[in-house]
């Protein structure tokens, strides 16, 4: 008995480290959209709606990188060729300049993961 309970936290372990968790998972979009506040300097979010400093982020989870028609992107996010996926958001919100050096995004990141998991549901919500 011992063994196969062993056996099953090894196998739900592996799984987790394989798979990973997601942030967009555990994240609080209502806190998510509060965090955001501090995005809308650069970003807008509503379907349809223009790019400004940076580009319109409605329907981003999911999306490919640098496809926003109207914004010039940094040849850096060009050639990345990311699908911005909860991790990669994630990521991204970390440290964007060491996800991908050369990018023209001047934010330096956001250190609590808990707060760019709240971020990303808000964003994952917008579709």
């Amino acid at each position: 008995m011992r063994t196969i309970s062993l056996a099953c936290a090894g196998a739900a372990l592996g799984a987790s480290l394989f798979f990973g968790t997601s942030a967009f998972a555990a994240g609080d979009a209502a806190q998510g959209a509060k965090l955001y506040a501090q995005c809308r300097a650069c970003h807008t979010v509503n379907r349809g709606g223009a790019n400004t400093l940076g580009p319109n982020l409605f329907g981003i989870v999911g999306s490919k990188s640098a496809l926003k028609k109207g914004y010039k992107y940094s040849s850096a996010l060009t050639k990345a060729n990311i699908v911005w996926t909860p991790a990669r958001l994630d990521a991204w919100l970390k440290r964007p300049a060491a996800m991908v050096p050369g990018t023209k995004m001047a934010f330096a990141g956001m250190a609590n993961p808990q707060a760019r998991a709240n971020v990303i549901a808000y964003l994952a919500q917008l579709k």
